[in-house]
């Protein structure tokens, strides 16, 4: 088998392996594709081909370091629980409360506590859309998406929700299975008759419904990291305001995003278009507990598009 043909089989069983969640195997065909290409300096973009595959078992390994931190660490209190609930929720409406108070337990790490809370929030009729796409937000933190897709397939088949909060729900869903490269199949929504989109992705029909952002590139002026386009997912969402967990490891980046630091010219990326704006970086907390123990919580703002 010619050496191209090698490198692309290897490559194809990793996403296999990745595909059943079998990390570990994933990068040990990574790494073969990877020596591979090293020992053959004729291979067409190899230098391109070598970044791509370090830059995926880099990622793995990661993922493979959250679930081992998520096993190892030990289980936060219910009274801590409810103090990170009550300390981040700050609207005076109790519904919009409960889904602020939801959405900081599931920034802290508290998976399974927030989804209890997202799940009794699918009752309440202005949120369920947004308790909707936080769960699989949540399943995604957990590396659990099958868990995500099944019960993606209970609301395709119940009656709680109207036809196009099934079909935005879809392309959430969707947009977040195509940028992990994942090989899922979704039962197809069909598009509402009324239903419109701008180029930007948000409902014409819901003024004040803000579209989705899965991740942001941004680049700073200072640091190691000057004028070097970071890609950063975004772990939550709501409304304008949009969640990223930052890695301690990563200390010129936490240096420089101090609360009220504008950041210009960024990248945000939607199911629907790649667009340019701005934001204020509106808080950042160290986290103190749970599987993301020392990284930091950091919130910006978009304030516009």
């Amino acid at each position: 088998m010619e050496i191209k043909k090698q490198i692309q089989s290897m490559i194809a069983e990793a996403k296999i392996y990745c595909t059943q969640g079998l990390l570990e195997e994933a990068i040990v065909y990574y790494q073969n594709a990877k020596n591979l290409v090293e020992k053959n300096e004729k291979v067409k973009n190899r230098e391109t081909i070598l970044k791509t595959i370090e830059d995926r078992i880099i990622s793995l390994e990661n993922e493979i370091q959250k679930v081992k931190d998520l096993k190892e660490s030990a289980p936060v209190s219910s009274e801590v629980q409810d103090l990170i609930k009550t300390k981040f929720a700050f609207s005076k409406d109790e519904n919009e409360s409960a889904l602020e108070g939801a959405i900081a337990l599931a920034k802290f790490g508290q998976y399974e506590r927030a989804l209890q809370e997202f799940d009794e929030l699918l009752q309440v009729d202005s949120l369920r859309l947004a308790a909707a796409k936080n769960i699989i937000r949540c399943h995604i933190a957990m590396s659990t998406i099958e868990k995500a897709v099944d019960i993606y397939q209970e609301w395709m088949a119940g009656d709680l929700f109207p036809q196009d909060q099934l079909y935005k729900i879809n392309i959430f869903f969707k947009s977040i299975i195509d940028s992990k490269g994942l090989d899922i199949m979704l039962p197809q929504v069909e598009e509402p008759v009324d239903f419109e989109m701008n180029e930007l992705g948000e409902s014409e029909n819901e003024d004040d419904e803000f579209m989705d952002i899965s991740s942001i590139g941004i680049s700073l002026d200072t640091g190691s990291e000057k004028k070097r386009m970071i890609d950063l997912d975004v772990s939550f969402q709501q409304g304008n305001e949009i969640n990223l967990i930052i890695s301690s490891k990563n200390k010129d980046l936490i240096d420089n995003l101090k609360v009220g630091f504008r950041l210009n010219d960024v990248q945000f990326y939607s199911p629907f278009a790649i667009f340019t704006g701005s934001g204020i970086v509106s808080a950042k907390t160290q986290i103190g507990f749970g599987p993301k123990q020392g990284d930091y919580s950091l919130d910006i703002t978009v304030i516009n598009k």
